[in-house]
């Protein structure tokens, strides 16, 4: 959630250790840059088990920041928000976080805020007033970004944030409070919490994302929510069903997109609702990479996925994959079943390799 300032996974590991059934992968030094061909640590992360185990792991890590602020920025509509944060990227500016919300996203936010007193309501209606009677922006199509900026020093985190809300303001953004941003990130704690109890009312609810470049964000937004709207219209069991989006990380060339995606079903359905929200999200999968998505960001492929995979690395690249998983483990000793399916083992006795282990 901070990549900005600390990195993503790949970016904190240093060294690494495989036992694999015919042996042990590791490099001789625990530094973080090195020449030495293919990056086998990226081949270990990216494994998802299906390779050998990993002993041990060599991390960076960072003082905790002296300060720490939270804000929120107001935007007119999705696009604008979408082309601050992209003007941030292009800056390489050093928030720790910068998350922007569609517009249902940011109206369900509104709706599980907490009962307000009377001087919280009053308080409210003017702040409204302001956005939508001075401001202009219409209700159904503002969104907000929440921001986290962190640093050892006041002057550091104040000169950061000052750039943000400049660049905000380019984009037609304004200041929406610290304690908005602060309940932003609670939230995101709170979705699987939602998800669990939405559950006992027969709604279907889940997560999925994808990294998209930049001039293919707004598109893809679009044509996903347009793909389950249609499927949804598909099936009369569908009693509501509701899509939302949001960017979460920032890069230079590209940013991740986080989909929610929950269906309210029929009580008279005979069929698995599992199943119906499966196939969903599938089409939905399908959308994403005809877009110009990817298969994930950071999710992974599991098992789930695996259908794409081909499609998004090649069928030479699945076959490079398997070749390596043929030479490290022959037996498909670690069958986790992830990334693709491999053929059936050699009939041979293995009671050698796995004495090893």
């Amino acid at each position: 959630m901070k990549k900005t300032v600390y990195g993503n996974i790949e970016d904190l590991v240093v060294h690494v250790t495989l036992v694999t059934p015919q042996g042990v992968i590791r490099r001789n030094a625990a530094v973080s840059r090195v020449s030495a061909g293919p990056d086998l640590h990226q081949m270990i992360m990216g494994s998802e088990g299906t390779l050998g185990v990993i002993t041990e792991v060599v991390i960076k890590i960072r003082p905790f920041p002296e300060v720490e602020r939270y804000g929120s920025i107001a935007f007119p509509d999705f696009f604008s928000g979408v082309r601050c944060l992209r003007q941030v990227a292009k800056e390489r500016l050093r928030v720790s976080s910068i998350r922007l919300m569609d517009n249902t996203q940011f109206r369900l936010g509104k709706g599980l805020s907490p009962a307000a007193g009377w001087l919280k309501s009053v308080k409210d209606y003017l702040a409204k007033r302001y956005v939508t009677a001075w401001k202009g922006f219409d209700m159904t199509q503002m969104t907000v970004a929440t921001l986290l900026v962190e640093g050892y020093t006041e002057k550091e985190v104040e000169l950061l944030s000052s750039r943000v809300f400049s660049i905000a303001a380019s984009f037609g953004g304004f200041s929406a409070g610290e304690e908005n941003g602060r309940r932003g990130y609670t939230m995101t704690f709170s979705i699987a919490y939602i998800r669990d109890f939405c559950l006992d009312y027969g709604v279907f609810a889940e997560s999925f994302e994808t990294s998209v470049p930049w001039d293919r964000v707004l598109h893809l937004c679009h044509n996903v929510k347009k793909r389950v709207e249609a499927d949804c219209g598909k099936r009369p069991f569908i009693l509501e069903h509701v899509t939302s989006c949001r960017v979460t990380q920032c890069y230079d060339d590209c940013a991740c997109v986080y989909f929610y995606m929950g269906i309210t079903i029929d009580k008279q359905f005979q069929g698995d609702p599992c199943a119906v929200y499966e196939e969903l999200e599938h089409s939905a999968r399908n959308e994403i990479l005809a877009s110009g998505g990817t298969i994930s960001h950071h999710h992974g492929v599991g098992k789930i996925r695996q259908h794409w995979l081909p499609e998004t690395i090649t069928p030479t690249g699945v076959a490079a994959l398997k070749a390596v998983k043929k030479e490290l483990d022959p037996h498909n000793i670690f069958a986790a079943g992830n990334l693709y399916t491999m053929d059936s083992p050699p009939e041979d006795d293995s009671s050698q390799t796995k004495a090893k282990l």
